[in-house]
């Protein structure tokens, strides 16, 4: 229990560390921004308790909205994510359910294929709230929309980089 506690606390640190130093500095033409803090909520274990999911996103989106100046934007989006979370894991879930363990969510857990398609789902409605509430209007809705799809690419990518380099393989 106290492992599993340090071992994510320092995954939540290097992650943060990672998105404030080099990841909030990538920005290409305004359209790419990848965000791979949202990987620490993606990694957490399928048991986890609502409330502790909600209040770690919460605080993680906090503190990277403290030091991005973005006034909350990263504390709702990041906590709609958690709050989603659940119902995204019901609906992709392995035909032998998940198993019931404190290793967390995780490539050789489940498989390339099913991490892909978990990271993107939740990494596109996070940016699809944090793009959309940035904006506040529907106007360029479009331009707003390509925005998505491309930081959602890129951060789907740089998410499963990591993942890979945590897993090792």
């Amino acid at each position: 229990m106290i492992n599993n506690i340090i071992k994510y606390g320092l995954y939540a640190v290097i992650l943060v560390l990672v998105q404030l130093l080099a990841c909030n500095n990538i920005q290409f033409s305004g359209y790419i921004n990848p965000y791979v803090y949202l990987l620490f909520i993606l990694i957490l274990p399928v048991d986890t308790p609502s409330w502790l999911l909600l209040l770690v996103a919460f605080l993680m989106g906090l503190i990277i909205d403290v030091f991005s100046g973005t006034f909350g934007l990263h504390a709702f989006a990041t906590t709609f994510v958690a709050f989603i979370r659940p119902t995204v894991l019901g609906l992709i879930a392995p035909h032998d359910g998940y198993q019931s363990s404190q290793s967390g969510l995780s490539i050789g857990s489940y498989g390339f294929k099913w991490f892909l398609i978990y990271s993107s789902i939740l990494v596109f409605v996070h940016h699809f709230v944090l793009f959309f509430l940035e904006v506040f209007r529907m106007t360029n809705f479009f331009n707003t929309f390509l925005r998505v799809l491309l930081s959602s690419i890129f951060s789907v990518l740089f998410i499963l980089l990591f993942e890979l380099i945590r897993r090792g393989k």
